[in-house]
């Protein structure tokens, strides 16, 4: 009997691009709050901020945007001009407009799994722009289902391979946060394929389940499809 049936993929920098837009605007964001805050305590700051405002607001760009308002209020006493205001909210606006870029090797990765095993796309974040990513990457046809969720936890892998799959334990899941990716994965009783990006988001940082016999970490997407095949009669 297969071991895995099913495997599903996170999409912000696991698929294309992501992080890499919100260190540029942080990094505007610095700049344009400077008179009222040093850097270093401007990012502790509007951190805290976006993980007060998840309960409301969410994952995504929307909230980042509305947290980063927030902040600017907050630091600078309410004195902030009115166009740093504006261009902040220009600056979510580009984001969530902005291309998007696949990573090198996604769509040939896609295509190797595609007939051999279910295909899953896992996402958590704001519907609109992740439905909105999704139909910009050209890759939904490649999946089997498609999944938008607020939050990653073990209840939520195992709710939605049941779903689409064989239940959690024959299924994995490839993404490049130990925090949302691989962890909740592992607790639900799967396997976790950790794929690191280069920036990653300090909300998403945990330490890696070293010795874990579900959890592998590979160079790429380009390395999942040989993985798939070798594990896939792994008892």
């Amino acid at each position: 009997m297969r071991s895995i049936t099913t495997v599903a993929f996170d999409g912000d920098d696991t698929l294309w691009h992501n992080e890499p837009l919100f260190w540029a605007t942080k990094q505007r964001f610095t700049e344009l709050l400077a008179p009222f805050s040093t850097a270093e305590a401007l990012a502790e700051r509007v951190h805290a901020v976006g993980i007060r405002n998840l309960a409301l607001f969410g994952y995504g760009i929307k909230g980042f945007t509305l947290s980063m308002i927030e902040t600017a209020i907050e630091v600078s006493g309410g004195a902030v001009p009115t166009a740093v205001i504006a261009e902040l909210v220009e600056r979510g606006k580009d984001m969530l407009a902005h291309p998007v870029h696949l990573l090198d090797g996604v769509r040939p990765a896609l295509e190797a799994l595609r007939g051999r095993v279910r295909l899953v796309l896992i996402t958590k974040g704001d519907l609109l722009d992740q439905e909105s990513k999704i139909a910009r990457s050209s890759l939904a046809d490649l999946f089997d289902a498609v999944e938008i969720v607020s939050e990653k936890d073990p209840d939520t892998y195992r709710r939605l391979l049941a779903r689409h799959g064989d239940g959690a334990e024959r299924a994995a899941m490839v993404g490049n946060s130990l925090r949302s990716d691989v962890l909740p994965m592992l607790a639900a009783g799967g396997w976790a394929v950790h794929l690191a990006y280069p920036l990653t988001w300090v909300h998403e940082h945990a330490e890696a389940p070293e010795g874990h016999p579900r959890f592998v970490t590979l160079a790429g997407i380009d390395a999942v499809p040989g993985w798939v095949e070798s594990a896939i009669s792994t008892p």
